[in-house]
């Protein structure tokens, strides 16, 4: 896991602090070798008329954490939306260019069950979310709507997904009170207890840890670390070490394009464009 902090602004301010303000020539580098999950193959989209998100190409990497960063407005978390397809929830809101694929499949193709998707791509919210309904039900909710109605099989779901979201020691006594009571920290990590209930492929979270405070925060960071190891992660975040901590890869965003992809450690100690590097030295944002 990736610990180095951002790199710090040692030198006077000059032409760099300049580049800040105005969109900077792409800067790709080559990630890692690894197997890819997700291909974004030249994505424009556009909410009616504005276009959010120009030409985006990258390649999300299974059983990796990939960050988003790129400061507010930047487009980070449209593109996350556009993995599950939620932006087809907004009215005018549509991929007008390019593909993007899980596997082999384009998830914008014709006949694509899109309910099927969210379950293979699910999704953890900036503001956790519980259901109003027991800490039981929360888990178990999707498994229904599948069909699933075995007490033993639902039993076990739910053990599994609240260990998988180091919860069960922390509630297992209380399975069967509202989710509603648990702290902000329980409530998020509840949340991804009940995504990974139905056994996605890949995990999203646009600003997971936003409103928890440390300590709840380090324990959701804790838990990406280890669900890692069984589902991809795409984190979109602005807080640059959480990026540093958490992710194998990271993506800078910046106007709705993609500047730089490259390993975690590059972009934070040696990023190829100047524009990300006067990011994630706090120099704009």
């Amino acid at each position: 896991m990736v610990t180095t902090e951002p790199i710090m602004d040692k030198r006077p301010p000059s032409s760099m602090d300049q580049a800040a303000t105005r969109t900077a020539p792409v800067s790709v580098r080559p990630a890692p070798a690894g197997r890819t999950l997700i291909n974004i193959d030249h994505v424009d989209f556009f909410y009616g008329d504005h276009q959010a998100l120009f030409d985006i190409d990258l390649k999300i990497e299974e059983r990796k954490v990939t960050a988003f960063i790129g400061p507010s407005g930047c487009g980070k978390s449209t593109l996350l939306r556009c993995l599950n397809r939620m932006n087809d929830l907004i009215e005018g809101a549509a991929v007008k260019g390019g593909q993007i694929r899980i596997r082999d499949t384009d998830i914008y193709g014709p006949g694509v069950d899109v309910i099927e998707l969210r379950k293979r791509v699910g999704m953890v919210f900036q503001k956790s979310n519980p259901f109003p309904k027991s800490i039981y039900e929360n888990i178990t909710y999707g498994l229904r709507l599948q069909g699933v109605r075995s007490k033993s099989r639902l039993d076990e779901v739910v053990e599994k997904s609240l260990r998988g979201a180091a919860l069960w020691d922390e509630v297992k006594d209380r399975l069967h009170t509202s989710g509603l009571g648990l702290s902000g920290g329980q409530q998020q990590r509840l949340c991804i207890a009940r995504a990974i209930a139905v056994e996605p492929e890949v995990i999203l979270m646009d600003e997971p840890c936003s409103a928890l405070d440390p300590i709840s925060t380090s324990k959701v960071e804790e838990l990406i670390h280890d669900l890692k190891a069984r589902y991809t992660i795409i984190i979109v975040t602005h807080n640059m070490q959480q990026a540093a901590r958490c992710s194998d890869l990271t993506a800078f965003f910046y106007l709705g394009r993609l500047v730089e992809y490259a390993a975690t450690q590059t972009i934070f100690m040696n990023p190829a464009n100047a524009q990300t590097e006067a990011y994630v030295s706090g120099r704009f944002g």
